[in-house]
């Protein structure tokens, strides 16, 4: 019994001076992926417009900026959107103390106007008002013909 005593105490002592099994201390965390909706990056400059009334809405890197046809612009912090689902959501405080509230939606959209397919539909809340409307990031849109999808297109290697 004494022998055993003896082997366990040493099989204890080697244990304890003996690196762990453990898995390694994780290093710094991956980065976080940005929020894509409808294959929109979140994080991108991105424009809802409406018409009858026309309005938009640009979200800039650090503003929302709400205007329209005979309406004062309006500017407000953007903060990271909430994720619902299919929805993103960003609310805030006009400068003028407004509620505005932008909540884009991954459902392909017409203007009503053009011949344009969006990727993302609008809803955006001002005050009272609340408006509808298409969305998709500022580049797209500017890089968009008369007709047809509006989406980002790869750009190749360099």
């Amino acid at each position: 019994m004494r022998a055993f005593a003896l082997t366990a105490l040493a099989l204890f002592g080697l244990s304890a001076c003996s690196p762990s099994a453990e898995a390694p201390a994780a290093s710094e965390a991956a980065p976080e992926a940005a929020p894509v909706l409808a294959g929109v990056d979140l994080t991108a400059p991105l424009r809802a417009l409406g018409t009858e009334p026309f309005w938009a809405v640009e979200l800039t890197g650090s503003e929302l900026v709400y205007s329209g046809v005979d309406r004062p612009e309006q500017r407000a912090p953007r903060s990271a959107p909430v994720i619902q689902g299919t929805m993103a959501i960003w609310e805030a405080t006009t400068t003028a103390g407004a509620p505005l509230s932008v909540t884009l939606t991954a459902t392909e959209c017409s203007d009503g106007m053009s011949d344009r397919t969006y990727p993302l539909t609008a809803l955006v809340k001002v005050g009272e008002e609340t408006l509808t409307g298409c969305a998709a990031s500022v580049s797209a849109i500017n890089a968009a013909g008369e007709s047809g999808l509006v989406v980002d297109t790869p750009q190749p290697a360099v």
